[in-house]
């Protein structure tokens, strides 16, 4: 599957933004409008400076800690029930920080590839669904892409937002559709934390020390991530260090730095000269002459659009960082920051694709020192650092190594109370399903050991896609559903089945809506103990009977039935095989909570396989709630997954 990569940030880098200010912080997942977990103790932590006794007062109660040698503080609360809205006031030395409009409600994670990343306006009935939104107690959090090699304690700036008209078009489709048939159904607040890349493998969603569990990566067991990827490649290693940026080997980012040989740039403009068609890593510099006046004052940095990403110094100092060509930057600069007579503005520039640079508009350049503004319009200078046009041009990829995008998209998350998860992918890894067998079971063993308890997790299975073959055969995306199937075997788990919604030439379906009310109907069943029956007919066993093979159902409610009132004259999707395993297709039956499985090509079976191929259109097997039965066979012959 193909991916663009709109907005990640570089490894190693983030802890910086902490460490240069003198003040209290919190990661960007604690802000207005957040739901915290109802039900469960609530932790709240930051950073601070060393020493630095820290308050937090909430719902009538203070707690209090002091910050640690790292700079690290912790507080917990008592668990309180769905409700709200309340205030969190946290008090350090230098600052305090107001949070208002704070629901308690049940939270869930949104994570996988392009499907869940997949935004509400691109789908079926988005203009309606969209004038309807408005939902004050469905709350929306959106984790900015961020590769990183090792873990990390915050997302890159992003911040929780009521679901309006004006929110929802560009959240999670999956994820929006699930939270509001849950926020609808149990009318208390659903916070929904959407965490996902499009195109990537279930590897880099997976923490290092889950990756080293699985046959995959098991070699590497006992190092870290550095020195397992300097043993798998060279060249992983030297990307995922950021050796490759030479500005921020070499520090580019002081005062000091010659620029001799930097180019001048008018600036604001997108990239034009011998950076028009480049990506990567340029660094740009500005110095700008202040008065007296200016100097040991609080300041405001305003640098407009940057596509797409920055890392902004000032005067040596990182004064702000940006994930996102969409935002307008303005960054808060401290007392001590600025001084009389030149100043240096450094800012290191990464483009993705297309276009790239310092943008605008003018408007939005300047720096505002207590009222006075100064302009930042005029002639830059430039460097190139790590850029495409250059010989082994290997940018961070979210394919690149196992974790990279736990650590970077799932790790800050870990203590932060949430119900369960939902997760949408697959379709990466369908060339390597026999392996996806324990990677899969093994990501959400990983994920809930990270948390330290068992939440719900519940995902959607393969759609049907793909052209319909005329013959029965293999499949890499049946081996990927089987794979699926096997993970439920785990406890608080379910899958949506979507075989009848897919579209053959879109790996996108536009219809998320009812991949939501699907995953939903799991999570009334499973985690709400709701009288549903929450997913299809489930394949129990088999026996032979002369030429043909009766499959006992389970989860059938008032009894099996079909889709489609047996447009076929009998239940379509099957096939079946005698001891020469080849499969012919099949004819079906009902009879009570069985079917009749028969050809007559094979006068004696002993293999049965349901929607066994890429694209099962047709499958129509429901249960009375009209839920679709999973894709499964009854053999256990080798796949062309299997090594």
């Amino acid at each position: 599957m193909k991916y663009h990569l709109h907005i990640y940030c570089l490894m190693l880098f983030l802890s910086c933004t902490l460490s240069n200010l003198a003040t209290v912080r919190l990661p960007h997942f604690f802000s207005d409008n957040m739901v915290l977990q109802r039900d469960m103790p609530i932790r709240i932590w930051g950073t601070a400076n060393k020493g630095e006794n820290v308050s937090v007062t909430f719902n009538g109660n203070t707690r209090s800690d002091k910050a640690d040698k790292q700079g690290n503080w912790q507080v917990e609360f008592p668990a309180i029930p769905a409700g709200g809205p309340y205030e969190m006031k946290i008090e350090g030395k230098k600052n305090t920080i107001l949070l208002k409009n704070i629901l308690l409600g049940d939270v869930w994670i949104c994570s996988g590839q392009s499907n869940m990343e997949w935004i509400l306006k691109n789908t079926t009935d988005a203009e309606q669904e969209i004038k309807n939104a408005t939902n004050p107690n469905l709350r929306l959090l959106t984790v900015p892409k961020c590769i990183q090699a090792t873990e990390q304690t915050d997302i890159p700036e992003t911040q929780w937002v009521e679901c309006t008209p004006k929110t929802a078009p560009s959240f999670s489709a999956v994820g929006y559709y699930f939270g509001r048939f849950l926020q609808q159904e149990l009318d208390i607040p659903i916070g929904l934390i959407h965490s996902s890349w499009g195109g990537t493998n279930i590897q880099s969603w997976t923490s290092w020390e889950g990756a080293t569990q699985t046959n995959q990566y098991a070699p590497y067991k006992g190092m870290d991530i550095f020195q397992a990827s300097k043993k798998a490649n060279a060249d992983i290693a030297m990307a995922l260090s950021g050796q490759l940026d030479v500005g921020m080997k070499k520090r580019w980012y002081l005062p000091k730095t010659s620029t001799q040989d930097w180019i001048d740039y008018e600036v604001p403009k997108v990239w034009d000269g011998e950076l028009q068609n480049i990506d990567g890593i340029v660094w740009f510099r500005y110095d700008i002459e202040l008065p007296s006046s200016a100097a040991e004052k609080e300041a405001t940095l305003y640098l407009g659009s940057i596509d797409d990403k920055d890392i902004t110094f000032v005067n040596g100092k990182q004064v702000g960082e940006t994930q996102s060509w969409t935002i307008n930057r303005k960054y808060s600069l401290p007392k001590g920051t600025l001084h009389s007579g030149k100043n240096t503005i450094t800012v290191r520039v990464w483009d993705e694709m297309g276009g790239g640079g310092i943008i605008g508009p003018k408007e939005k350049m300047y720096l505002d020192v207590d009222g006075q503004k100064f302009s930042l319009i005029g002639t830059w200078k430039y460097k190139k650092s790590y850029t495409s046009d250059m010989e082994g041009f290997n940018p961070p990829s979210p394919n690149m190594f196992a974790s990279v995008l736990y650590n970077g998209m799932i790790h800050p998350l870990v203590g932060y109370g949430i119900k369960g998860a939902i997760w949408y992918q697959g379709e990466n890894n369908a060339g390597e399903a026999y392996e996806y067998r324990s990677m899969f079971k093994n990501m959400i063993q990983d994920w809930r050991k990270q948390w330290g308890y068992e939440f719900p997790f519940y995902w959607v299975q393969l759609a049907n896609f793909m052209a319909v073959k005329d013959e029965p055969g293999e499949s890499t995306w049946a081996e990927l559903r089987e794979a699926q199937n096997m993970a439920l075997e785990l406890p608080q788990t379910g899958q949506a089945v979507i075989t009848d919604i897919g579209e053959a030439d879109d790996i996108h379906p536009r219809n998320k809506k009812d991949v939501g009310y699907r995953l939903a109907q799991n999570a009334f069943r499973t985690t709400y103990g709701k009288n549903v029956l929450g997913w299809g007919p489930v394949y129990e066993s088999m026996k032979i009977e002369g030429d043909k093979i009766i499959l006992s159902f389970g989860n059938t409610g008032k009894g099996l039935t079909t889709s489609d009132k047996n447009r076929y004259g009998y239940v379509a999707g099957f096939t079946i095989a005698g001891e020469d395993k080849k499969f012919e297709w099949a004819k079906a039956y009902i009879v009570g909570n069985t079917v009749v499985v028969f050809s007559e090509k094979v006068q004696h079976p002993v293999a049965v396989r349901y929607g066994w191929s890429d694209n099962p259109y047709d499958n129509n097997l429901t249960n009375s709630e009209g839920l679709l039965a999973s894709p499964f066979r009854t053999d256990t012959w080798k796949g062309i997954t299997q090594p």
